[in-house]
């Protein structure tokens, strides 16, 4: 699917062909919750994640957004990021109406964790909870 705000000179694409992986890359590597995910993670996180690119009008990509899903209970909401010069252009507002609008995650309970930007996510009916986590590195280990 695709979306072109009337307001922002933006497009929205949910079609993980059209991300560009090098911009993607660069800016989880460079934020505080994915900088030490390797390229080759951060790819294969989209496999069975509902991805969501912007694009300025020159094409490249902007901001991008991922959601797992089982596309009728449950979804999280990750890796939200805009790269920093399109930031407070009204971006976040928009992947946000656009996300709790979208006819895969209609009728899902829609989580996140995040240490910032939480008055953002409350405007659209998030509340603040803590999340418990079992790492990956977990596996196998005897309790």
């Amino acid at each position: 699917m695709e979306w072109i705000p009337g307001d922002l000179p933006y497009r929205m694409s949910d079609r993980t062909e059209e991300l560009q992986p090098d911009v993607v890359v660069g800016l989880l590597q460079g934020s505080y919750w994915a900088a030490d995910r390797s390229k080759e993670t951060i790819l294969n996180s989209w496999r069975d994640s509902l991805c969501f690119g912007v694009y300025g009008e020159d094409g490249v990509q902007v901001a991008f957004m991922r959601v797992v899903t089982d596309g009728a209970t449950f979804a999280w909401l990750c890796d939200v990021i805009v790269v920093p010069e399109h930031r407070g252009k009204g971006l976040g507002k928009w992947m946000m109406s656009v996300l709790i609008g979208h006819p895969r995650l209609r009728g899902t309970a829609i989580h996140l964790g995040t240490r910032d930007a939480h008055g953002l996510y409350e405007q659209y009916g998030f509340e603040r909870r803590e999340t418990m986590v079992r790492r990956a590195a977990a596996v196998g280990r005897a309790i």
